[in-house]
């Protein structure tokens, strides 16, 4: 990175509620919102964070060849917090063609191919005609709504890296700015439940039958739940607000390990974690809280404990919010940097809810219960099937 970079608006939706002030009321009240999982009739138990009432709010008329459950709560992120406002003011500073859309995903809009799948001709398996792929299922569909909903006309695409993708989509951000290619950039992403995911991650045996438990020595596996989140990020004015976040740094590795399994020293999510340290020209010890990617899996919380606990040792506080939200799978590095931001503004430590312990034969200082702390920097982690991880390093501007 070539400098800080200012978060001047961010907009937040999951199964806490919508938008900041929810969010943080959840955060503050150690509540929950995993939940039995009745979404699409599973026929297994697990808990998930649902996000209620998106059957019933249907794109608007001009966005209505976008209609699917993930541009629904994308376009429902984007409506919150006043940040249509801000783009709004961006895009009369900077031109249209001059903010670019980076924006991350898992499955997209999978859960309209799998209702047009369902769907199809019984004679011919073609599918119902008023399927539209392009602007649905597709991952690029998410970035070309967002940037349709705003009126951009600046560069766009969707990464698609599983959870690390809308952690990845600031280090993108970043550099298009620093070459040039763009003065702003809306960075975020969308990630909604459907059956392939749901059924996906049952059958590698990875979902727990209960509310997920990072770090505890009893954990079972992961909830999963549903999140959109954006910023718009902007080189910083010469005038910043006291509760302005800024994006430090940025760090990005792939150890490329095994295909759904981290490497077990968590040699990945340690050198992510120590790019990102040496893009912000900071050490571990200016560090105030790390907002672990945390999934409640043996092997993972496990390698990530190691890599942080090696880095870091055990003086650095750090938590999984997944307790909160579930796993939001490609949108967990926003939302989960965002939570960041908001612990940084509010001067809250987020805890864990769900979990009763600590893994005994874990070294990271994890903080089960939130509580009030002064929090100047903090590194957010998320890391990816395949290797892929990246660490953000947010921090106060002053």
């Amino acid at each position: 990175m070539s400098g800080p970079l200012a978060l001047s608006n961010f907009s937040i939706v999951t199964s806490l509620g919508a938008g900041r002030e929810q969010t943080m009321a959840a955060l503050r009240e150690g509540r929950s919102a995993l939940a039995p999982c009745a979404f699409d009739s599973i026929p297994f138990q697990t808990y998930a964070g649902e996000i209620t009432g998106l059957d019933d709010t249907p794109l608007q008329p001009g966005l209505a060849g976008f209609d699917c459950r993930n541009n629904r709560l994308a376009a429902l992120a984007l409506r919150q917090d006043g940040f249509l406002d801000t783009v709004a003011a961006a895009r009369e500073r900077y031109g249209a063609g001059r903010i670019g859309v980076f924006a991350g995903t898992s499955t997209s809009g999978i859960l309209q191919t799998e209702g047009a799948y369902r769907l199809r001709d019984p004679a011919s398996g073609i599918l119902p005609p008023g399927f539209d792929y392009a602007r649905t299922h597709n991952t690029y569909s998410l970035a070309r709504f967002v940037r349709e909903m705003l009126g951009l006309a600046g560069p766009a695409f969707t990464v698609s890296t599983a959870c690390a993708a809308t952690s990845k989509v600031f280090a993108s951000a970043a550099r298009m700015i620093a070459t040039g290619i763009c003065d702003a950039a809306i960075v975020g992403g969308a990630d909604t439940l459907c059956a392939t995911t749901l059924f996906g991650f049952h059958a590698l045996g990875v979902m727990a039958d209960e509310p997920c438990r990072p770090f505890d020595p009893e954990r079972r596996g992961i909830s999963l739940g549903e999140a959109a989140g954006f910023i718009l990020l902007e080189r910083p004015s010469e005038r910043l607000s006291a509760d302005t976040v800024l994006l430090l740094g940025a760090g990005e590795s792939s150890d490329a390990y095994h295909m759904s399994s981290p490497h077990p020293e968590g040699s990945g999510a340690r050198l992510a974690m120590e790019r990102a340290l040496n893009a912000a020209g900071l050490e571990p010890a200016a560090i105030d809280y790390i907002n672990l990617h945390g999934t409640a899996t043996l092997v993972g919380d496990a390698a990530e404990d190691r890599a942080v606990s090696d880095l870091f040792g055990g003086a650095v506080p750090c938590s999984s919010t997944k307790g909160f939200t579930g796993h939001t799978l490609g949108a967990s590095g926003v939302a989960e940097a965002i939570i960041s931001a908001l612990a940084i503004q509010h001067g809250f430590l987020p805890g864990s809810p769900h979990t009763r312990a600590l893994d005994p034969g874990f070294k990271s200082r994890y903080v089960l219960e939130g509580h009030v702390a002064r929090i100047d920097r903090v590194v957010s982690n998320s890391f990816g099937f395949g290797g892929v991880n990246c660490s953000l390093i947010l921090g106060r501007s002053a």
